[in-house]
């Protein structure tokens, strides 16, 4: 195995990240179809059958179907493992991601199957949801290291832009009390998963505007950002930021069409989907200024150390 980053690395990279994106618009398909209890049971999918059977119609294959997709993120994330794994002593940060996104599938499936076993109570779901959120970020945390391809910055290196990388907290933070708070308003709304499954009791008109609070409070953050950022010499921010504001715009747009025509199912599938790849893009922004801020750091340090003056010593 290569000690480097290598083409084949960048594509299982990419892999590794859109099957984690994909499964949560298969695992939204589930529950927005009444699917998530097509398997009544975990590990098998009845307790005579690791498959779906005929009886169980549609709605056994959808859900036996995600759960087979789990085993193709399985794999994505062991070959992505392998790929960057002799790169432990290049500074690349690149192994102990692609270790996290692997464990956290293993947990995350476990969570899935104590969700079935608890007949879809919502918060079980709503952590589910939030796991997969974690390892899509870390997964795009992943990929943009690979492509970068450069050592990590040293310790200390985001004292080079404080104000920015500040203002990237606060974005950081607000993206995900948004998607916490969308978690409970989702589980207060109609889409249970399954006839029986409960909702957990708060009210969803009341949660639909909640909701839009901390969203709202994000938009001014990434306005302030978008100024920071353009106003210094961050490029690959400069980017990825853009990128982030414009998903959060149409997220918004998305969150306020669903709620004004009673939450078709194509629309929240979508809320749910720009939902991980906010976080995603989240991700990328957070890599990109943490560098940006080192360069910022190595410029000034450059800068004084050409302002020096040396004075000659005299010899004894």
């Amino acid at each position: 195995m290569p000690d480097h980053v290598t083409p084949w690395t960048r594509v299982i990279a990419w892999v590794n990240l859109a099957v984690n994106i994909i499964i949560v618009g298969t695992g939204g398909l589930v529950r927005l179809t009444g699917s998530g209890l097509g398997c009544p049971t975990w590990p098998m999918c009845t307790d005579d059958s690791l498959v779906p059977t005929a009886e169980m119609g549609i709605h056994g294959i959808i859900e036996f179907g995600n759960r087979t997709l789990t085993g193709v993120v399985v794999v994505a994330a062991l070959l992505t493992f392998l790929a960057v794994f002799n790169t432990a002593r290049t500074g690349l940060g690149l192994v102990i991601p692609s270790l996290w996104v692997g464990s956290l599938i293993i947990v995350q499936a476990i969570v899935g199957g104590i969700t079935v076993l608890f007949h879809l109570d919502p918060r079980i779901v709503g952590v589910h949801f939030l796991f997969s959120a974690l390892i899509v970020g870390i997964a795009a945390l992943l990929l943009q290291r690979v492509r970068l391809a450069e050592q990590l910055p040293r310790r200390g290196a985001t004292k080079g832009a404080p104000g920015m990388w500040a203002m990237a907290i606060v974005v950081a933070v607000l993206t995900w009390i948004t998607e916490v708070v969308g978690v409970l308003t989702t589980g207060a709304g109609p889409h249970a998963g399954d006839s029986i499954a409960a909702r957990n009791g708060l009210d969803a008109a009341i949660m639909q505007h909640v909701h839009a609070w901390p969203g709202y409070a994000l938009v001014v953050a990434l306005a302030i950002f978008l100024v920071v950022v353009f106003r210094g010499q961050y490029p690959r921010t400069r980017r990825s930021s853009i990128a982030l504001s414009a998903i959060v715009v149409v997220q918004i747009g998305v969150g306020v069409f669903q709620a004004r025509t009673g939450l078709p199912i194509w629309s929240v599938a979508l809320h749910m989907v720009l939902a991980v790849v906010t976080i995603a893009v989240l991700a990328v922004v957070l890599v990109n200024a943490r560098r940006d801020a080192a360069a910022a750091l190595a410029a000034d340090g450059d800068q004084g150390s050409k302002g020096d003056v040396h004075l000659p010593v005299a010899s004894a």
